[in-house]
């Protein structure tokens, strides 16, 4: 009954002192890099489209204002 017992124990132990915690930490990290972190590169780029559509609707508003100044009704003209 005692080898028994042992043959059970021990594995169990190695288990939950090495297999269990590298399986754990491996599962987490993988979690976490599935979630779709930035890298350093998409994240430059994310800043520079941010910037460039800032500068684009800065532009846009200052269209609108010329128009509006021009041609105040343009908005209120159907669209095609």
């Amino acid at each position: 009954m005692d080898g028994i017992v042992i043959a059970i124990f021990v594995p169990t132990v190695i288990f939950m002192v090495v297999v269990a915690p590298a399986w754990i930490w491996m599962h987490y990290r993988s979690k976490q890099h599935a979630q779709g972190a930035l890298s350093e590169n998409e994240r430059a780029e994310l800043e520079t489209l941010t910037l460039q559509a800032e500068r684009m609707l800065e532009r846009i508003d200052t269209l609108e204002a010329i128009l509006d100044a021009q041609t105040p009704e343009w908005r209120k003209r159907e669209q095609i």
